[in-house]
């Protein structure tokens, strides 16, 4: 089965880092679009960073400076890493990705920042 799943999440104090990961399946096309969303109880899922097959970034204004989305081809893996977290970037992050014709969800996983 094609399938994304995600690691990484956790309860990190404010400032600290999280890297979170999202790796494709065995079985899956290669990743051309990677993305992270995320949404936190209550208010709307948004958009952080996409990386595209050629390396282009773009990120989320509330995320520029502080997070760094990338990529390993070879693992077929899309990767988020957070730095200097506040408690606002508590959310469930979900991977996204463009493989093939068709595009998939990781499962989501959680990330708790405390003041």
């Amino acid at each position: 089965q094609v399938q994304l799943v995600e690691s990484g999440g956790g309860l990190v104090q404010a400032g600290g880092s999280l890297r979170l990961s999202c790796a494709a399946s065995a079985n899956s096309s290669t990743i051309s679009l990677g993305a992270w969303y995320r949404q936190a109880p209550g208010k709307q899922r948004e958009l952080v960073a996409t990386i595209a097959s050629g390396g282009t970034t773009r990120y989320a204004d509330s995320v520029k400076g502080r997070f760094t989305i990338s990529r390993d081809n070879a693992k077929n893996t899309v990767y988020l890493q957070m730095n200097s977290l506040k408690p606002e970037d508590t959310a469930v992050y979900y991977c996204h990705a463009i493989m093939g014709f068709r595009s998939y969800w990781g499962q989501g996983t959680q990330v708790s920042v405390s003041s």
